[in-house]
């Protein structure tokens, strides 16, 4: 099996910061508003054929997440410089929370911090796109079922395709199991980018775990509601819909260095034994990088 590569703590002290977004002066946002409203009653924007709206993404969606991602959870990025610049590729992450705050939380960090901007069109289940209000705004901020299909149409176009193979298994899981990846399925991320010849950038997430820990599972509840899971967290359902607020755990996103597939060729997803190689090289190289930033977070709340 492929040794895993651990994904650097930090990076190099000579690497340039990328600077935050600048916050416009009170005059340029009443302009920036009135012309995105003018844009929105006129039908003056696009979307793909996925549903990916960016104007409504840069100036609605992505706005409404960076007081989480700065203020509350104070995310550091690491590794950015892994990502490539342009092209395809395939963002594997671990899945945690309770509620799936880390995929936003990573499609914040790749935009704001990556100096392409680079957008994260993320792979969601069924039941995402089944919610009311929550699958539309899905759609718009560019995800898309998590099928073969779509992620491959998407890397072949060249985007940058976020994947969460954990599932429902990840961000349900009890907190006593934090941190511990649950099975990445049977491999079909890694068949998607040996077809397109993407290359696979590991991504660790830390914090996510303790914004929502979950302590229990209500499970004829959930069944009965149609939902994978029904949690129970020191907060949820006692105190209601205050009960939803996350704790301001302090989150580390980093980004490994990418596995290339190129070189093995189309030919190689349909070598099953090669597919579960690099699956759980992908898995072993995560798992190490949250335990390496288990020990560089000093603390839960930072």
């Amino acid at each position: 099996m492929p040794e895993a590569r651990v994904i650097p703590l930090r990076p190099e002290d000579d690497e340039p910061r990328v600077p935050p977004p600048s916050t416009p002066s009170w005059d340029e946002q009443v302009a920036g508003g009135l012309e995105f409203l003018r844009r929105r009653l006129t039908g003056d924007y696009a979307t793909d054929e996925f549903g990916f709206d960016p104007d409504l993404t840069d100036h609605v969606l992505l706005p409404a997440l960076r007081p989480l991602f700065s203020r509350w959870f104070r995310v550091e990025t690491l590794g950015v410089e892994h990502v490539p610049a342009t092209g395809g590729g395939l963002v594997v992450a671990n899945h945690s929370g309770t509620v799936p705050l880390d995929a936003m939380m990573a499609t914040v960090a790749l935009h704001d911090d990556h100096p392409a901007r680079r957008r994260l069109r993320l792979l969601g289940a069924d039941l995402v796109f089944e919610l009311p209000v929550i699958g539309s705004l899905s759609r718009k901020l560019g995800s898309t079922l998590a099928c073969n299909e779509d992620a491959e149409r998407l890397l072949t176009g060249g985007e940058l395709v976020g994947v969460f193979p954990e599932g429902f298994k990840g961000i349900g899981k009890p907190f006593r199991e934090r941190y511990t990846l649950q099975r990445f399925g049977r491999g079909g991320f890694v068949t998607a980018a040996l077809r397109t010849g993407a290359p696979i950038i590991p991504c660790a997430i830390v914090g996510a775990e303790e914004a929502y820990p979950m302590l229990g599972n209500v499970k004829p509840l959930a069944r009965l509601l149609g939902l994978p899971y029904f949690p129970v967290t020191p907060t949820f359902p006692a105190l209601g819909p205050l009960g939803m607020v996350p704790l301001p755990s302090k989150w580390l996103i980093a980004f490994g260095e990418p596995i290339e597939t190129a070189s093995l060729g189309p030919a190689a997803a349909e070598d099953p034994m090669l597919v579960f190689n690099l699956t759980d090289q992908v898995r072993e190289t995560i798992q190490q990088s949250l335990y390496q930033l288990l020990l560089q977070r000093t603390s839960v709340w930072g």
